[in-house]
């Protein structure tokens, strides 16, 4: 298994800390509003790859988190007039109604900020006592300069860094660079410390998080791309500077999305909400979608592009069907699997979640069922191996399919189908065909 990582540049096998364990944390949503799809593509892609680790045999603990303390929701939730709670746990739920949609695993862990409190609290404290954050005026803020590779993990530039910093330079700060871990506030949700009354800074919270649901060091952090820098950065570096871990082994970040060619961003107005799409297209549709484009490259998403990808993912599904009503009419049960293709699958998998080339083994595997199924005598073992192949190779994509399985009553109606077209009784063979399609067997 290799991995591309954002540390390094390169693409590294993957070690995991304990034997044949991922501990795998995924920043979530800050949940103030309905997401957008851009928070879909991290859903599908890091459950796509603890698929992908799940299938070589590896146990997964899989952590994602909520945001429910920020400016946003604060504000938000003012708007409609109801109180933080009641708009994250809406917004939380209606989240996971979306992640259901795209056949999303279950997470091993959801932590919430506001479940993590006192932990954050006395993480801060740590740093502050270490000399690794100060107190100005009841806010506190992370001394970047007390770890030395600040900026390694994003690689920039930090003489660039500071020069731009200096724009919204904040004098209660040592440095430009540095960042808020607990602020003042007079509105909105807020505890108690010694500092002030307040809430902690977003960079802080999954730090946190992670140190209390898998530990100090994890194997993999993944998130967007855009979380790159600052936040990412500043994870690391408050994990350096509490305990001395780097937090992550490997560093993933997903491409961002385009619409038409244009970078998505709220501010441009150009943003899709993932309950819209999903009105319109079905969830298996967008997620081969969301699949078609290496991870780490950005995705270009168009009414066209997605009509491609719903007749693509056709063309896979529909000769799936077609070979299990051939294994099913020949009542052939078996379990075997081509093993050589569902191999080369697994390698292209394998490579830094290489989907464009895992396609490509698909789409050769579903040549071979075509070739299969039109013969006149079907060697049903081969097409049943081949058929299996598929199945698993849907089954790490996170691609829902239903299985084919005939009722004596579904066999009669497909004999009647037969006979009657044989009898060339068009208007009986049309009803028996309709019938069929209705119990989604044609």
């Amino acid at each position: 298994m290799k991995i591309y990582n954002t540390k390094t540049l390169k693409v590294e096998e993957f070690v995991p800390i304990n034997e044949k364990e991922v501990m795998m944390y995924v920043c979530g949503p800050t949940v103030y509003d309905d997401v957008h799809i851009g928070n879909v593509r991290p859903v599908v892609v890091f459950d796509t790859l603890r698929r992908l680790f799940e299938a070589l045999n590896y146990k997964v603990k899989y952590v994602s988190n909520y945001t429910d303390v920020d400016d946003k929701i604060i504000k938000r939730a003012n708007e409609l007039g109801i109180s933080e709670k009641e708009l994250t746990d809406k917004m939380i739920e209606a989240y996971n109604r979306i992640r259901h949609l795209m056949n999303a695993e279950d997470l091993y862990a959801t932590p919430r900020v506001t479940e993590t409190m006192d932990e954050i609290i006395a993480f801060i404290a740590d740093l502050v006592k270490n000399g690794s954050a100060y107190v100005k005026d009841g806010d506190v803020y992370f001394r970047t300069a007390a770890v030395k590779d600040y900026g390694s993990l994003s690689k920039q530039n930090i003489e660039d860094l500071q020069v731009g910093a200096r724009i919204e330079e904040n004098d209660a700060k040592e440095s430009p660079l540095d960042f808020a871990l607990w602020k003042k506030t007079e509105t909105g949700i807020k505890w108690e410390t010694e500092w002030c009354l307040g809430r902690p800074g977003w960079h802080t919270e999954c730090v946190v998080m992670i140190n209390k649901v898998l530990g100090p060091q994890i194997d993999i952090h993944g998130g967007g791309m855009d979380l790159k820098f600052p936040h990412h950065e500043n994870e690391r570096a408050q994990s350096i500077a509490h305990h001395g871990s780097a937090l992550a082994n490997y560093w993933m970040h997903s491409g961002m999305i385009d619409i038409d060619g244009v970078k998505m961003s709220k501010s441009l107005g150009n943003f899709i909400k993932a309950k819209d799409i999903l009105t319109t297209v079905d969830p298996m549709v967008l997620r081969w979608f969301l699949l078609g484009t290496h991870y780490r490259q950005a995705v270009n998403v168009s009414d066209e592009i997605i009509e491609n990808c719903r007749v693509e993912l056709n063309k896979v599904l529909n000769p799936l069907k077609q070979a299990q009503l051939k294994l099913e009419l020949a009542y052939f049960v078996n379990d075997e699997y081509n093993e050589e293709a569902y191999q080369r699958f697994i390698d292209a998998m394998s490579d830094d979640l290489n989907t464009p080339n895992a396609y490509s083994v698909i789409f050769e595997i579903v040549k071979g069922i075509n070739q299969k199924a039109r013969t006149k005598d079907v060697d049903c073992l081969a097409l049943s191996r081949d058929v299996n192949a598929l199945r698993k190779c849907l089954n790490v994509l996170g691609i829902l399919y239903k299985d084919l399985k005939l009722s004596d009553d579904d066999r009669s109606l497909y004999q009647a189908w037969n006979e009657a077209k044989a009898a060339k009784d068009f208007e009986k063979a049309d009803a028996y065909r309709q019938q069929l399609m209705d119990k989604g067997i044609l």
